[in-house]
């Protein structure tokens, strides 16, 4: 139980962080080698690696946040977060979770419309004194994806 309240509490704190755009936190919530990979079911099912977004290593992710800080044009937009509860399994230091979600995407004019389903499958560690995904990758439900996906899911 208490392996589950803590990769909760992390999964809380990540999407709390992207949906109240604190993007700069992102790659915080990973460990100095972490990977963050968007994919969908359909390709993770036939084993494909290549993912929509693969970002290895906290580098990376911070010069994602700067692009769409800086050099990418895309119709500001929001996102709101739902998160089931994570099934969490342990192997020695290292905890697996899975964790389903639905994100709605809040579009400028105010249009609120279900953006992604799917779940996260993460592997988080302890790094100091806090737990961090060594791994996050989002598998997405359907095969369709918005040509708006910029924020990290």
């Amino acid at each position: 139980m208490d392996d589950m309240l803590a990769v909760a509490r992390l999964q809380l704190d990540y999407a709390a962080a992207v949906d109240n755009d604190a993007l700069e936190r992102w790659p915080d919530f990973f460990t100095a080698d972490g990977l963050y990979r968007i994919t969908n079911a359909a390709n993770e099912a036939r084993g494909l690696p290549i993912g929509i977004v693969h970002c290895a290593g906290q580098a990376m992710m911070h010069d994602r946040v700067l692009s769409l800080r800086e050099a990418n044009v895309y119709e500001a937009q929001r996102y709101r977060h739902l998160l089931s509860l994570p099934v969490v399994t342990r192997d020695g230091d290292t905890l697996s979770a899975t964790t389903s979600f639905h994100v709605a995407r809040i579009m400028q004019d105010g249009a609120t419309l279900l953006f992604a389903t799917g779940e996260y499958r993460d592997v988080v560690v302890r790094d100091g004194e806090a737990l961090k995904f060594r791994q996050r990758v989002v598998v997405l439900d359907s095969e369709r994806i918005d040509t708006l996906l910029a924020i990290p899911i």
